[in-house]
């Protein structure tokens, strides 16, 4: 069994800029990351879709480089990580090779690596020994995701990167892959992935990073996430009623508006309720827990909270 043995963080960005386009139609996909992954953690990356979490792990990978700042790897360059095998991927983009086995591929891609994880290892721990000898344009969809995950681990990393690793996969091909993955994680080794599914990063994800526009706007466990727009939703009935000064209401850290109703993340339900009391009549009042969907959502929208972590949970 592998163990991270050396020292120092497994992932650092240190203000990473990445842009893409030219003079007016410049994209910053990047914006000045600073993000820091200890080794044996297990991160997710949270955005939506261009929100720049494919180009960060881009430069992760070293397959593109930043136009400033820098990133490193296990304390070397991306490329030298990943040329001696302490970095594994399992990237979007793939498809099945025809006519090879799964054990045929895992064992090519296992050569060109110097210390590989023995091949039935590597098959074990990814969950696909049982289909080994079969042709991998004959396997379905969720076993060639478990096959690519078996190549993330040929080369005995100490790091794996997923970029959206789940995605088309049936609920059971969900459960199957993150058995193996918190396996692998269970080594003490370190993780990061993206996902558009909120309730994998709640369910195997130490921490949580949300990025927006290329920028980190929170960083730390899903219970900090839930938090930093508010641990509580208030929700009521506008009945024609103006919304200004909704987010000067006691308790309110973000305020959303959908068609005649009122959203208001709140960290102090009981004091933002009694406030609405004391101004008027309020109708159709609901007062629930935030989920991590509900942080999301207000984290990234457009007049979203500044950056928070474990240490610094106030909003601006």
């Amino acid at each position: 069994m592998k163990k991270t043995t050396g020292s120092g963080p497994a992932v650092v960005f240190t203000g990473a800029v990445k842009t893409f386009g030219r003079a007016e139609q410049t994209v910053r996909a990047v914006d000045g990351i600073d993000l820091t992954v200890e080794r044996g953690e297990t991160v997710a990356l949270l955005g939506r879709n261009g929100a720049g979490k494919s180009t960060a792990i881009s430069l992760l990978l070293g397959l593109n480089e930043p136009e400033s700042g820098g990133v490193q790897l296990l304390g070397s360059t991306p490329e030298q990580a990943v040329r001696a095998g302490q970095v594994g991927a399992m990237l979007q983009d793939g498809r099945p090779i025809p006519g090879v086995t799964v054990r045929e591929l895992i064992r090519f891609v296992a050569s060109t690596y110097p210390s590989p994880m023995p091949v039935p290892e590597s098959l074990a721990l990814a969950g696909v020994s049982a289909y080994a000898d079969r042709r991998i344009d004959k396997l379905s969809g969720g076993q060639i995701q478990r096959v690519r995950f078996a190549v993330a681990l040929a080369g005995n990393p100490e790091l794996v990167v997923l970029d959206e690793p789940t995605a088309a996969l049936d609920v059971e091909g969900r459960r199957a892959f993150w058995d193996s993955m918190r396996a692998y994680a269970r080594r003490g080794n370190t993780v990061l992935f993206s996902t558009h599914y909120l309730e994998e990063a709640d369910e195997n994800a130490d921490r949580i990073v949300v990025i927006d526009h290329g920028r980190i706007v929170a960083d730390g466990s899903a219970d900090t996430i839930r938090g930093s727009a508010g641990s509580s939703l208030v929700s009521f009935d506008l009945a024609g009623r103006p919304t200004e000064g909704l987010e000067l209401l006691p308790g309110v850290v973000t305020v959303e508006v959908s068609g005649d109703r009122a959203l208001l993340h709140t960290d102090d339900s009981d004091a933002t309720v009694m406030e609405l009391a004391r101004l008027g009549a309020i109708r159709g009042l609901q007062v629930s827990r935030a989920t991590l969907e509900d942080a999301f959502l207000a984290l990234t929208a457009p007049a979203a909270a500044a950056p928070v972590t474990d240490s610094e949970r106030e909003t601006v």
